[in-house]
Order: structure tokens, then C-alpha cells, then sequence
């Protein structure tokens, strides 16, 4: 299956194929250098695979984690590429989840002002959600993504067989992703959450995640409107996965927790009952009030005021600007019973 981004010359094909890994070289260019940029959870014959087609293959692993997003590995791909001697007409490749994703695509936009990246996400959050689009970043601090830029991929790889190595929790948090763009975007797909059939129907879920994710994408690819609405859940999300110290939860399961409160009263048992279907959490132990500094420092924030997304039926959005003290009065109303 190929779907298309429509962005002009920035424009790009994703190709959703069961053993597409297995024929990285009939879909990307690999006949010069390439940075093929993986972590340490992710199996190394991926990479090697990929490796294997290429003329001059180097492989980096990096530790795997939210950890890895920082300066000093941004620094030590692009030395990497320097001492190769790497050119504008030379790639990277990110194989990995999400974090390798932003990791490799803000190296890429970065080295030499630019050269060629792709993307062949092997997680779920990353494959319906964070290899498409175009953001790529480092965290500075506890703040997430911070620190990036706009970098379309020439190409996106989605092969549904590698997730056949994730843990069920991995799993899970990539399906917090899709369950985000339902609620938002797609009652139909809502349907197939609500229904328990999501992981019966992966690839279908992932198609409809993208095809949320594309339009979205096309019509604001730079996030200056509609493309906020991708951010339902991330702006308390981001605070619960900082005050963890980026290492408690996945990045999918502090979506999971920033939805909550973000859904209309008589929306929200209905959430927790998805999420508790899919194997989500539905609390936290934590304190709120560091949860709401963090997502408050968060780049949706503008002077005074907060930029956030709600949802009242499946299906539909709203775009709300406030106050940030009202919004962590609003978040301290609705959340404090999730924390444990």
C-alpha cells in the first residue's frame, strides 16, 4: 500500500508493506554514504539489513531511551558524518522508534544545512504517527522537542511485521497515538478502538492513523493552525513524561494520561474504558503542580496563554486558547483524582 504526502517539492511516499524492510534498497537510495541511525532496544538485523544494500553503510546505535533527544548526540552524529566525510548528496536513515526518528531527522536538516533523510519507524507510536510529518528535535532540560526544526523525509518504510518484536507495552503506548486521532479526527476508527478490535486490525489502524495525520500535515504543514489539533493530550502529557524524568513512561502512555482531562465530562469514562481496554494507565503517581510547570513551559504556550485542544464526541475538536492559570485550574479540577 503507498499513500502520498502532498507538500510540493517537499512531497514524500509511504509505503505500508509487510517485508518492505527486507527491500530497503528497491525504495530508497542507498548507493552512497549512509548514516543509518538505530538504538540499543531495537533488533540489530534491522539496521544490518538495511546496512547490507547500501554502498557505504555506517551504523550508529545509540542508548535507547527519551535520554538519547539531547545536544551531545546530535553532536556526535554529525561528527560521525564529518569524519566519514559526508556530503550534501549523501542520507540518513532512521531505524527505530520515534525518538531515533527526531533524533536522525534534526542531524540530517542540520549537517551541511541539509541532506537526504529517511524513515523506517519499528514502533508502532513512531510507524502511525512520528516518522510522518516532518518534526524533528532534541529536548533541552525536561523540555520535550524543544529544540528543532521542519524536515520532511524522502521517503517513510512501514513494515507491520517488525512489531511482531515489541512488547505488548509498546504496543499499547503506538495505540494511545491512534486512539488520540480518533477522538479528534475519525469516529469510524474510534469505533474499532471502542469495539476492542484495534490489535486484530493493526494494519487498518495504522492506515486511518495516517490518512488523519496526512491531511492534517497538508494542509498546515508547519503548524501555524489545524496541525494543532495533533497535539490533543501531548500538552499535559509532556508535563507527566518530564516530571517522570523521561524514563517512567513511554511517550504513548503520557498521551494516554494527557487525554483525560482534555475530554468533556461526559466523554471521559468512556476514554479510561478504552484506555483500560488497550492496557493503558488511567493514573499516576506524581505531583500535579510539577506536571503543570513543565507543560506549561511547553512550545504551545504564547505570553500569557495556552493554546490546547478538547474533545466532547468522537470525532470532533475544539481549539481553546487560556490563561495558563486557568488552564492548570482547569487540569488540577479534572486530573488530581487521576494521581495517585
Amino acid at each position: 500500500m503507498k499513500l502520498h504526502v502532498n507538500l510540493a517539492e517537499n512531497g514524500y511516499d509511504i509505503i505500508i508493506e509487510r517485508g518492505v524492510l527486507s527491500r530497503a534498497s528497491e525504495e530508497l537510495k542507498l548507493e552512497r554514504k549512509v548514516l543509518i541511525v538505530t538504538d540499543s532496544g531495537v533488533p540489530k538485523q534491522y539496521a544490518e539489513t538495511v546496512a547490507a544494500k547500501c554502498a557505504h553503510p555506517v551504523i550508529v546505535t545509540v542508548p535507547e531511551g527519551e535520554g538519547s533527544k539531547s545536544f551531545s548526540m546530535l553532536e556526535a552524529l554529525c561528527r560521525k558524518m564529518l569524519e566519514e566525510g559526508f556530503t550534501r548528496t549523501d542520507c540518513a536513515v532512521a531505524v527505530g522508534g520515534g525518538v531515533v526518528g527526531d533524533l536522525t531527522g534534526f542531524a540530517a536538516a542540520s549537517f551541511m544545512r541539509g541532506i537526504d533523510f529517511y524513515n523506517i519507524p519499528t514502533t508502532l507510536l513512531s510507524q502511525v504517527d512520528s516518522s510522518v510529518g516532518g518534526k524533528v528535535a532534541v529536548n533541552l532540560d525536561s523540555v520535550k522537542n524543544i529544540v528543532g526544526s521542519f524536515y520532511q523525509p524522502k521517503k517513510v518504510l512501514i513494515d507491520p511485521d517488525v512489531l511482531s518484536t515489541l512488547p505488548r507495552r509498546q504496543i499499547a503506548a503506538g495505540l494511545a497515538e491512534s486512539l488520540k486521532m480518533s477522538l479528534t479526527s475519525d469516529k469510524e476508527l474510534y469505533e474499532i478502538f471502542k469495539a476492542g478490535k484495534a490489535e486484530s486490525d493493526i494494519e487498518e489502524v495504522i492506515r486511518r492513523s495516517l490518512l488523519v495525520k496526512i491531511n492534517v500535515v497538508e494542509q498546515d504543514e508547519k503548524e501555524t493552525g489545524l496541525r494543532k489539533v495533533l497535539n490533543f493530550g501531548h500538552t499535559l502529557g509532556h508535563g507527566i513524561e518530564g516530571a517522570e524524568g523521561l524514563s517512567g513512561f513511554y511517550h504513548g502512555e503520557c498521551v494516554a494520561l494527557g487525554m483525560i482531562p482534555m475530554c468533556s465530562d461526559e466523554m471521559r469514562p468512556e476514554l479510561i474504558r478504552a484506555l483500560e481496554k488497550l492496557g493503558l494507565p488511567t493514573s499516576v503517581e506524581g505531583n500535579i503542580e510539577k506536571m503543570l510547570d513543565i507543560a506549561t513551559h511547553d512550545k504551545k504556550c504564547d505570553g500569557g496563554s495556552i493554546s490546547v485542544v478538547f474533545v466532547n464526541t468522537p470525532g470532533s475538536f475544539e481549539f481553546k486558547k487560556m490563561p495558563i492559570e486557568d488552564f492548570k485550574s482547569l487540569m488540577r479540577e479534572r486530573f488530581s483524582q487521576y494521581i495517585r
